[in-house]
C-alpha cells in the first residue's frame, strides 16, 4: 500500500516507534510535526501514539515509523518489528534504514534526504526528519494541513526528497561521529567544547572546522539546540514540570531553560506546554 492511499481514511492512525531511550534530533522533529498536524486537524483525523523503549501496544497502525538517532545493537531493534511489520505503510528514520538495509527490509536505493516513494518509506534522519515528516503530512492530509503546520511551527520551506544526502553519521570523520556520540549522551551534564575536543583528540580549533564544514553550525550552537529539542520533546511527551525538564536538559535554572527556549522556537515552555494541555481539554 502507498502512503497516498491513506488520505482517502477518515482517521490516520500513526505510530512513532523510540528505538532509543534517549530521542535525537530526528525523533522530536518527525514527533513534533505530525503533533502539531494533530492538533490542526482535531476531530480525530490524526491518532499519533509513541512507542517509548519499555512500552508496548496492540493497537493497529496505518503508518509505523522506526526511529533510531544513534546506531543500536540488532536485538534492541528487533524488539520493535512487531509492531512495525504489522502497519500497512511502514518506514524508517536515521540509523533505523541501516539497520532495515542489514536485515534486507529495505532493498531500494536510499541515497537521499528522505523517500516516500518506495516501501519502507525512508529517512536519513537529523533535521529532514521535519522535511519528511511535513512530506508525509502533504501526502495524508493535503497542502493547506501542511501549511498550517508550517505556520505554527515557523518553518519557511520543504526540502525535497531528492535533495543531496547529507553526509551520514557514519560516513563521517569518526572524530567528528564521537563528539556527536558524546553531546547525546550528555544531554543533563552538557561538556564544553574544549572538554569535548579533548576527549576526542582534537583542539577545539579543529573540532569547530568539522562542525562547520559538516553540519553548517558551531559545536555550543548544535549542542545547544540538541538540548533543546529534547527538552520539547520531554514538554510534549511527559508530565515533569517545566524546571525539571530544564535541569534534565542541562540548563541551570528554569529561567536560563526558558529565555533559550522562547529563543529557539519562538515559544516559551509554559506556552508550549499549554499547547499541548489545550486539544485535551477541547
Amino acid at each position: 500500500m502507498a502512503l497516498s492511499d491513506l488520505a482517502s481514511a477518515h482517521t490516520v492512525r500513526i505510530r512513532v516507534i523510540q528505538c532509543t531511550a534517549l530521542p535525537g534530533l530526528g525523533f522530536a522533529g518527525l514527533y513534533q510535526v505530525l503533533r502539531q498536524a494533530q492538533i490542526e486537524l482535531g476531530g480525530g483525523r490524526l491518532e499519533l501514539d509513541v512507542l517509548a523503549p519499555g512500552s508496548l501496544s496492540d493497537k493497529p497502525a496505518d503508518l509505523a515509523l522506526l526511529v533510531a538517532d544513534e546506531a543500536l545493537p540488532p536485538a534492541q531493534v528487533s524488539n520493535w518489528l512487531r509492531h512495525w511489520q504489522s502497519a500497512r505503510v511502514r518506514g524508517a528514520v536515521g540509523f533505523a534504514v541501516d539497520w532495515l538495509r542489514e536485515r534486507g527490509d529495505i532493498k531500494h536505493d536510499t541515497a537521499r534526504l528522505y523517500d516516500l516513494e518506495h516501501d519502507p518509506l525512508t529517512c536519513c534522519g537529523g533535521a529532514a526528519a521535519i522535511d519528511f515528516a511535513l512530506a508525509i503530512v502533504k501526502a495524508c492530509f493535503g497542502d493547506a494541513v501542511q501549511a498550517s503546520v508550517m505556520e505554527a511551527l515557523y518553518i519557511a520551506q520543504v526540502r525535497a526528497g531528492d535533495e543531496p544526502l547529507p553526509q551520514a553519521r557514519h560516513r563521517l570523520q569518526p572524530v567528528l561521529a564521537e563528539a556527536l556520540r558524546l553531546m547525546e549522551t550528555h544531554i543533563e551534564e552538557p561538556l564544553n567544547s574544549d572538554d569535548i575536543a579533548n576527549l576526542v583528540g582534537i583542539s577545539r580549533r579543529q573540532l569547530e572546522r568539522l562542525f562547520k564544514q559538516h553540519l553548517g553550525n558551531m559545536p555550543a550552537r548544535y549542542y545547544l539546540e540538541l538540548r533543546l529539542q529534547h527538552g520539547r520533546a520531554l514538554l510534549l511527551e511527559s508530565h515533569h514540570s517545566i524546571v525539571q525538564v530544564g535541569l534534565m536538559c542541562g540548563f541551570s535554572s528554569g529561567a536560563h531553560f526558558a529565555t533559550a527556549y522562547g529563543t529557539l522556537f519562538g515559544i516559551t515552555p509554559r506556552e508550549e506546554r499549554q499547547r499541548k494541555i489545550a486539544p485535551a481539554r477541547n
